[in-house]
């Protein structure tokens, strides 16, 4: 009977105890990932009791987005979230595979009709710095369009993989980036100008280097388009 009563009582304590094998998710985490050719940064908070996890994730169009049947088992992590899309919600299936100081998600929509990859980082680890020479500073050239010298000043952070900043010299200056990327030693972005009263959209390419950065850009249908290489100001 004392044997009996001593399994019972082991089998209540493993029943109550956490997961020992369940990889500890606890904690901040972030990362992003491409939609249609824009960075998304996004940010989990989760938390972990036992082998349920709860929190949030910031930075999709409905955000925080509240954690939804979250678990753990073993060094893979699983969850749904709802979010909204042009006004309609989506319900986002998450599944993450846990190593050290990273987590790698596939995520899509329930339906299977969308989906793609992220990595997420501990928010504890400093931020590896991209591949590839730095775009952030502030560069200038400028480029010959029908016989007259146009300046630029391009004024550019990169962080992420993701390009942002400001172009001074075409009009209305400033002009705001938009879909900057950065990929290796090539960033992308483009701008809209005024020309003759009518808006146009410049789709810019540009590889960078220790002595610049050498852009390709134009209209983006392509009837149009020249070369400039900028310089770091000092």
């Amino acid at each position: 009977m004392r044997n009996v009563l001593r399994l019972a009582g082991l089998f209540v304590l493993l029943a109550i105890m956490p997961n020992a094998n369940a990889a500890d998710v606890s904690g901040t985490w972030k990362g992003a990932f491409d939609f249609q050719g824009t960075s998304v940064p996004l940010t989990f908070h989760l938390t972990v009791a036992g082998s349920a996890v709860t929190g949030t994730v910031e930075g999709l169009p409905t955000t925080p987005a509240e954690i939804h049947d979250g678990k753990v088992d073993g060094d893979s992590v699983t969850f749904w979230v709802n979010s909204d899309y042009q006004g309609t919600t989506y319900k986002l299936v998450y599944k993450g595979k846990v190593s050290a100081g990273q987590i790698e998600f596939s995520f899509g929509t329930e339906d299977g009709s969308w989906g793609t990859t992220m990595t997420a980082k501990s928010g504890d680890m400093p931020v590896a710095k991209p591949s590839g020479p730095d775009a952030t500073g502030t560069w200038k050239g400028s480029f010959d369009f029908q016989g007259t010298n146009v300046p630029l000043t391009f004024h550019l952070t990169a962080a992420d993989g993701v390009l942002t900043g400001t172009v001074e010299g075409l009009p209305p200056s400033p002009l705001e980036i938009h879909e900057g990327k950065v990929d290796g030693d090539t960033v992308t972005f483009a701008v809209t100008t005024d020309y003759q009263g009518s808006p146009v959209r410049l789709v810019y390419k540009g590889k960078v280097s220790a002595d610049g950065i050498k852009f390709s850009f134009g209209t983006e249908d392509g009837s149009w388009g020249t070369e400039l290489t900028v310089v770091k100001s000092i």
